[in-house]
């Protein structure tokens, strides 16, 4: 690495990156194309679920190191990000029993119940006859709020932050690139970190390798109220043949009055996100709609605030890191990589100024 770095994207990875990297001392300019998690990204809003729950035991145990870097970043900001609501986990594709046994080998309380007992707890949420997984340690994420402590963070420890510079070209210069813009400046950097989520198949044309497929997706997500208001509500993944659903407590963004319900990947493929058009699928609202009057008596079937989002998904859902030459690329993405953002950012770190190499399974080829 020669110098200074570019940290193309501030969403929750593009901002963790920064901090990791300004806290090292390293030189480092963030570049967001319109303002830190803003609504045309993926790090957007104020909820998000984390969870220990997978069925690779890979990514439960990066979840359990995760959380301590979210303690760090809690630390650091004097910001509690991260609320404990705990999870549910159901459905004979989600497989609870297996689940369990991953949360075991990692070292992550919870319980396998019958359907009737979760019944009994939690008599909003309709989970079948079981068995149903509940471990207590997860939670909701505030997204927004983390991509703005990072930033700050990083700020504070040195990075230099431009704001509605959306990159639009990387050419070689010597032994650096030169990063240009929409507008028509013009930066330099020894080392470039493109965090840039559903924009990475823009900047893609400009690099000397190539990236695996990256599919993008604009999804919706919808805020149901609560039929009782000071009910205790979990995060839950619901899975079957016919099935792939995730609920959440809402946030900030949505009044804290409801729950958020989406279907996993069920939106539409877009060539990137610059075509989100923030037109939600009514077909898509209206399969939620019978999902929550058939799962989720706890809820009022009639949402009151809805919105699109991006997702980047690889064909494995494993995330994109890796480096080669000048350019590291940094995808943690398939609508699962927000939970280990400060995290990420020290895994980016690391490959961009070669200090370690990620993981095999991020890696380019």
């Amino acid at each position: 690495m020669s110098g200074s770095v570019a940290v193309v994207g501030a969403g929750l990875t593009g901002a963790a990156t920064a901090w990791r990297l300004a806290e090292r001392g390293v030189p480092v300019t963030l570049l967001e194309r319109a303002t830190p998690a803003n609504p045309r990204g993926s790090s957007h809003g104020s909820a998000r679920i984390f969870r220990y729950a997978y069925p690779n035991p890979f990514y439960a145990h990066l979840a359990v190191t995760a959380r301590r870097h979210w303690d760090e970043l809690r630390d650091a900001s004097g910001q509690d990000l991260l609320r404990q609501t705990g999870a549910l986990d159901f459905g004979a594709v989600r497989d609870p029993a297996h689940l369990a046994g991953v949360l075991t080998s990692a070292g992550v309380e919870h319980e396998l119940l019958s359907g009737a007992a979760a019944a009994e707890r939690w008599p909003g949420i309709r989970a079948g006859d079981g068995p149903v997984l509940w471990h207590p340690g997860a939670g909701v994420l505030d997204a927004e709020g983390a991509v703005l402590a990072m930033t700050a963070l990083a700020r504070k420890a040195g990075a230099t932050v431009h704001e509605n510079w959306p990159v639009t070209a990387l050419v070689p210069a010597g032994d650096r690139i030169s990063l240009r813009s929409a507008h028509g400046d013009e930066l330099t950097a020894g080392h470039v970190v493109l965090a840039a989520g559903g924009w990475l198949p823009e900047l893609a044309a400009d690099l000397p390798f190539a990236l695996p497929p990256l599919r993008i997706r604009q999804e919706q997500v919808y805020h149901f109220p609560f039929r009782d208001p000071a009910g205790d509500w979990p995060t839950l993944v619901h899975k079957e043949d016919w099935i792939s659903t995730y609920a959440l407590p809402g946030g900030r963004d949505a009044g804290h009055r409801g729950q958020k319900v989406a279907e996993y990947l069920g939106g539409r493929d877009i060539a990137s996100a610059a075509e989100n058009d923030g037109v939600v699928d009514p077909r898509n609202r209206q399969r939620v709609i019978d999902y929550v009057e058939r799962h989720l008596p706890g809820l009022v079937p009639e949402p009151y605030a809805e919105t699109t989002c991006v997702f980047t998904v690889t064909a494995s859902e494993d995330f994109v890191i890796d480096t080669r030459g000048p350019f590291t690329v940094a995808s943690p993405c398939s609508g699962h990589g927000a939970k280990f953002a400060p995290l990420t950012g020290a895994i980016v770190a690391d490959a961009a100024t070669g200090r370690a190499r990620p993981d095999a399974r991020f890696r380019l080829g």
